[in-house]
C-alpha cells in the first residue's frame, strides 16, 4: 500500500505539471491585457508597456511559465494583479465560504437522495417509486442557474422568507446549498436505486429472507453496504465537481466564494489568480482519487494493490 500511495503521489505530479502547463497557455491566449486593464481608460501606450514590463508580461510566454512554476514548487503562486496581494492569500480567504457551501450541498443532497434511492428500490413500481425517479430526472435536466433563480424569485422575492444573496447565518446557507446540491441528489437517487435493485435479486438476500431476516436489517447491513464502493467513489468525485462547479452557485447568490472570485479574476486577466485557483482545484481532485483508493480497501478487504 505504501509502494502504491508513493506512485500515485509521483503521477499526480506530473498531473498537476500537465494541468500548470494546459491553464498557463489559456489564460495567456485569451484575448484582452491585463496591464491595459489596470491603467485608467484612455491610458498611453507609452504607460501600458511601463506596467506590462514590471508585471513581467513582455518576456516570451516560455519564460513566464518558468518563472510561475519554479515558483509555484516553492509555494508562491504568483502575486494576484488586482488585489495587490500573494494569489494564495487571496484564494485561502475566500476558500472556507466554498467548503461551507460544497459541505452543505453535498449533506442536503445526500440526506434526500439516500432514503429516496431505497425506498424507490424497495417499493418498486409504487407511487414512491415513481415521485422518486420523477424527481430525480427533473434534478438532473434542471440547470443550476435556472434553479438557484427560481428559488429566489419564490422565496426570497414572493415569500420573503429567505434572503436572496450574500453570505450571513444560516438562512444564507439554505437556497444556494439546495441550487448547488439538486444534481448530486439526482445521481445518487438514481445510482441508490439500480444499486439497490441488483442487490436485493442476489441469492444471499433471498436466503437471508427465506432465515427470517428482518427487512429493515437485509436493507441497511447487505444491500446498502454492497453499494458503499459506488456510492463513495460518486460522492467523492462530486464533492470534487461541487468545489470546482460552486461558480455559476456563487455568482447567482452573490456568495463570497473561490468560484465568484475566479470569475471576478477572469474578468480582470488576473493570471497568477486564475492559475493559482485552478492549480488548487485541480490537487483537490488529486486528492480525492488518492483518498477514494484508500478507502476501497477499508470499505472490501478482498481489494489488494500491488
Amino acid at each position: 500500500m505504501i509502494a502504491y500511495i508513493v506512485k500515485r503521489l509521483l503521477l499526480s505530479v506530473l498531473v498537476l505539471l500537465g494541468v500548470s502547463v494546459v491553464v498557463f497557455s489559456l489564460v495567456h491566449f485569451a484575448p484582452g491585457d491585463p496591464a491595459r486593464l489596470l491603467l485608467p481608460d484612455g491610458a498611453l501606450d507609452e504607460d501600458v508597456a511601463i506596467v506590462r514590463q514590471a508585471l513581467g508580461l513582455d518576456r516570451p510566454l516560455h519564460m513566464q511559465y518558468w518563472v510561475f512554476i519554479s515558483r509555484a514548487v516553492q509555494g508562491d503562486l504568483g502575486r494576484s494583479l488586482y488585489y495587490k496581494q500573494p494569489a494564495l492569500g487571496v484564494i485561502l480567504e475566500h476558500l472556507p465560504a466554498t467548503i461551507l457551501l460544497t459541505f452543505s450541498a453535498l449533506l442536503v443532497s445526500l440526506a434526500v437522495a439516500v432514503p429516496m434511492g431505497i425506498v424507490s428500490a424497495v417499493r418498486r413500481d409504487s407511487p414512491w417509486d415513481y415521485a422518486g425517479m420523477l424527481l430525480a430526472t427533473i434534478g438532473q435536466a434542471t440547470p443550476v442557474y435556472w434553479l438557484g433563480l427560481m428559488l429566489i424569485l419564490f422565496f426570497a422575492v414572493q415569500l420573503r422568507i429567505l434572503p436572496s444573496s450574500g453570505r450571513g447565518g444560516i438562512e444564507h446557507l439554505i437556497l444556494p446549498s439546495v441550487a448547488l446540491g439538486a444534481p448530486l441528489m439526482a445521481l445518487v437517487t438514481r445510482l441508490v436505486r439500480s444499486g439497490m435493485l441488483d442487490i436485493l435479486g442476489e441469492d444471499y438476500v433471498r436466503t437471508a429472507r427465506a432465515k427470517g431476516v428482518a427487512e429493515r436489517l437485509i436493507v441497511l447491513r447487505h444491500a446498502l453496504r454492497n453499494i458503499m464502493i459506488p456510492l463513495v467513489t460518486i460522492v467523492g468525485l462530486q464533492f470534487g465537481a461541487l468545489l470546482g462547479g460552486a461558480v455559476i452557485t456563487e455568482t447567482v447568490f452573490a456568495w463570497p466564494g473561490v468560484g465568484r472570485l475566479v470569475v471576478d479574476a477572469i474578468t480582470a486577466r488576473d493570471y497568477p489568480l486564475v492559475q493559482a485557483a485552478t492549480l488548487l482545484v485541480a490537487g483537490y481532485f488529486v486528492m480525492i482519487n488518492l483518498i477514494l483508493d484508500v478507502l476501497y480497501v477499508y470499505l472490501d478487504p478482498r481489494i489488494r494493490y500491488a
